[in-house]
């Protein structure tokens, strides 16, 4: 199997299909495709999005507990040793469940919030994943919030684009699901009070949903329910204040600045310079957290965040950046009054850093690791370099 970096597609061979359980016939899920012979219509082993995701979560399937577990207490142990205290799952490949699962034999040292991330069968969305699972199956573990994947990403050229890719005239993207089943996502959102969060990346995939948003209620509605765009690559200039008026809350992933040369490609340079706003969104009152979706290292996307290769005029402060890391992000999960900053009556969650990120060169951020993290007041990691009474 060949995963494209974004995953939002991937190419699996005729023994691969085989193996994940998928015949030649397979239907194409609601919001992905397979790509197929011209002959015959089989599938040909090409998938994007939500079919790229089936094929993901049955390779993940094939995992064994041992496998799974082992991976996870890797996963946690390396956030600890940066510092990470929190962490939110999207659950995306293993589900819901197994995520769930696999933090609680694990157990997780540090908090994980979990969010829905569920499939799509042939008609539907499977909305219903995840829903008999316990708010709090642990005190450490939190499960809330569903998330689902509007569009693609400018890897594959799928992000859902206003105006033709400059790399490609004769497309625009396409959108995993129509401004109707965005509709039926917030209804859904408000009948379960549960946070919605929706991958976004073209500035037409941005545009639809906003417009859904203001179907549904608009300002009146949504103003505090802290839907988040994640990615948010393509709130465009002309998109903000809309933005801004329902509340939505964006969450940046500052590796992702990194494919410049890829973005001017496929959305020329007027339209590359416009996205992926940072200091913009700030400057318009817009919430700006912080997210991964790649190295685990938070210091890389604060360095990252801080100099922005190639659009400079949209690059933060180092205290910004770190905010955004942690308040904001503690606010994007309607937890800032427990978590995200030093203040009485908070959380005893904090990390004694290696050096002061605040000060040192740019280039030695990503060098930071911690050398004393507490969760809740309690040490789960400890690199001795401290002399604790």
């Amino acid at each position: 199997m060949l995963r494209t970096w974004s995953r939002h597609a991937a190419i699996v061979n005729r023994l691969g299909l085989a193996k994940l359980g998928m015949n030649e016939d397979e239907p194409d899920p609601l919001g992905g495709r397979f790509l197929r012979s011209l002959d015959n219509a089989k599938v040909t082993g090409v998938a994007f999005e939500y079919a790229a995701f089936r094929l993901h979560r049955s390779i993940t399937a094939l995992a064994s507990e041992p496998e799974a577990l082992q991976q996870m207490r890797a996963f946690l142990s390396e956030a600890a040793r940066l510092g990470i205290t929190s962490v939110q799952d999207m659950s995306l490949p293993v589900g819901a469940e197994r995520c769930v699962g696999l933090l609680e034999k694990a157990p997780t040292p540090i908090r994980a919030r979990v969010m829905r991330m569920a499939g799509t069968t042939s008609n539907a969305r499977e909305a219903k994943e995840g829903r008999s699972l316990p708010r709090n199956p642990t005190p450490l573990i939190k499960m809330s919030g569903t998330k689902w994947v509007l569009d693609g990403s400018p890897i594959e050229s799928s992000a859902a684009m206003r105006k033709p890719y400059a790399d490609n005239s004769k497309s625009t993207g396409w959108l995993n699901f129509n401004e109707k089943e965005m509709e039926a996502m917030l209804r859904e959102s408000l009948e379960n009070d549960d946070q919605l969060l929706a991958h976004i990346v073209g500035d037409r995939a941005t545009e639809a949903f906003l417009t859904a948003m203001e179907a549904t209620g608009g300002k009146a509605v949504w103003e505090k329910r802290r839907v988040r765009i994640e990615h948010g690559d393509g709130v465009m200039p002309d998109l903000v204040s809309r933005t801004k008026d329902l509340g939505v809350v964006v969450v940046e992933n500052p590796t992702h600045v990194t494919i410049r040369e890829l973005l001017v490609k496929r959305y020329g340079v007027q339209r590359a310079d416009e996205m992926q706003p940072l200091r913009s969104l700030l400057d318009a009152g817009i919430p700006l957290a912080f997210g991964s979706d790649g190295p685990n290292n938070p210091y890389l996307n604060i360095m990252l965040a801080s100099i922005y290769p190639g659009k400079p005029k949209e690059a933060l402060t180092r205290e910004q950046a770190v905010i955004a890391y942690t308040l904001t992000s503690a606010y994007a999960e309607f937890a800032e009054s427990d978590k995200g900053s030093l203040e009485p009556g908070k959380l005893a969650d904090l990390a004694v850093l290696s050096q002061d990120i605040f000060t040192i060169p740019a280039q030695d951020l990503p060098k930071t690791e911690s050398v004393l993290t507490l969760v809740g007041g309690r040490v789960v990691y400890d690199a001795h370099a401290v002399i604790i009474n």
